[in-house]
């Protein structure tokens, strides 16, 4: 009798494996015929890029195709989000895949038919508008996905909840958004979400290639808001002042030194960037006030408390020591914990990454000083996030250009990739839950 359960048990084992096979085979075929849907729906979004908190037309956009699909849709979540819900006609866990959908205030640069020429008022500058991070593309992705496993729902061993999430980016200073305002709404219940997935194209990485990281995968951000206060007197005199552009620049050669000094860099990266310093009018006039932006990034919370106390200490003491005052706010207006990819998932998951790309596609990749708004997800829930591939093969991921900037470029081939490598984590998620 023990010898039949054995020989039972061995060939359940077989047929589960043949049927994740089989159900690969079907997620790569449809993910190729939808290939230049995809392409489509990015070129689309690209050309219409939308800042955090009013992506109204790419929101209709996701709207109404997933209704096409038959997929129960959920609007207006988290202001401009937009959430599916597919139920699988066999019980199983709820699965959810994200995408989030803003672009950014970045003057496009590439020549493309499609390139953005949308134009905006941010902090107070007429700026462009342009997906510069590639959420246009995780839309896009995203959207085949839904298309890919709606047409397999009858065999869905389970639900798969698809969150395009806006507001990724941050929101102007005074307003809610983005991920914690998602989680705070309620997406990961109703049906209670028990895993989440999600990717982030990348234009440094090879196309075709996946990578990921267990553990701290990208780094928790703190934005900053330094207001230095001075004496304004006439440029002629200055003397007469207490200058606050001098502090200023004082108080950003000082702040280099908590990387250099303060940060055990053997253990855990870190990062402090002044990104905007504004102060003045006039040539011959020295100002009263001066106001920085900036962030600081950390891998854990130790580092986090660290860099935030000693960002406040040496800006008021450089200030004090010129004579001025400065006020700190920490975060200023965004806050991200590390996005912390659950090390058992990751394990349980990779194999299929490796099945999806093969495996001398799929890498290992080193800690990220970029930060994610996912992570708010994994906060609650385990979670992985992965990178996907979007640099032309045979370009120097030194030169390919960056994220967040005018000449950011991404390779559309890789993309069926993206769809395949989503719907497989949800489907072989599912299957090793029966």
């Amino acid at each position: 009798m023990k010898r039949f359960y054995f020989i039972l048990l061995v060939l359940c084992g077989f047929n589960a494996v043949a049927q994740q096979r089989n159900m690969r085979s079907e997620v790569s075929k449809k993910a190729l015929s939808i290939r230049q849907q995809v392409i489509d729906w990015r070129r689309d979004l690209h050309e219409h890029p939308e800042l955090g908190n009013q992506e109204t037309r790419t929101a209709g956009i996701v709207a109404k195709h997933l209704k096409s699909l038959g997929i129960e849709v959920q609007t207006g979540v988290a202001k401009t989000g937009v959430v599916g819900i597919l139920k699988g006609g066999r019980p199983g866990p709820v699965v959810a895949l994200r995408a989030d959908m803003d672009g950014l205030p970045v003057t496009e640069r590439v020549d493309l038919p499609f390139a953005s020429k949308v134009k905006t008022v941010y902090n107070g500058q007429e700026v462009g508008v342009m997906h510069a991070c590639g959420h246009d593309s995780h839309v896009a992705i995203l959207m085949g996905v839904a298309e890919v496993l709606a047409a397999m729902k009858k065999d869905l061993p389970g639900t798969v909840k698809f969150i395009f999430q806006p507001a990724e980016e941050g929101v102007p200073e005074g307003e809610e958004g983005g991920a914690a305002l998602m989680v705070k709404e309620g997406v990961l219940e109703n049906p209670k979400v028990e895993v989440i997935f999600g990717l982030h194209i990348n234009s440094q990485t090879p196309v075709g290639e996946i990578t990921y990281r267990p553990g701290g995968i990208m780094a928790a951000v703190n934005d900053l808001k330094i207001t230095v206060t001075g004496k304004q007197a006439h440029g002629a005199y200055p003397w007469s002042s207490i200058d606050p552009i001098v502090i200023s620049a004082q108080i950003v050669n000082n702040l280099q030194t908590i990387v250099s000094r303060n940060l055990n860099v053997t253990e855990n990266p870190g990062v402090v960037t002044i990104g905007a310093i504004n102060g003045g009018i006039r040539s011959n006039i020295i100002p009263e006030k001066v106001e920085m932006l900036g962030t600081i990034r950390n891998f854990s919370k130790e580092d986090e408390a660290m860099f935030i106390e000693r960002v406040k200490t040496i800006a008021t003491k450089t200030a004090e020591a010129g004579g001025a005052r400065a006020e700190v706010k920490i975060p200023y207006s965004n806050h991200y914990p590390v996005t912390f990819n659950d090390v058992v998932l990751t394990e349980k998951m990779l194999p299929s990454l490796q099945a999806t790309a093969g495996a001398a596609h799929v890498r290992l990749k080193p800690p990220v000083t970029g930060a994610e708004d996912f992570s708010f997800y994994q906060e609650k829930v385990p979670g992985l996030f992965i990178f996907l591939g979007g640099m032309p093969k045979g370009q120097d991921p030194l030169k390919a250009p960056s994220h967040h900037t005018p000449d950011f470029f991404i390779d559309e081939s890789g993309f069926g990739l993206g769809v395949e490598a989503l719907s497989n984590l949800a489907l072989d998620y599912m299957n090793l839950k029966k």
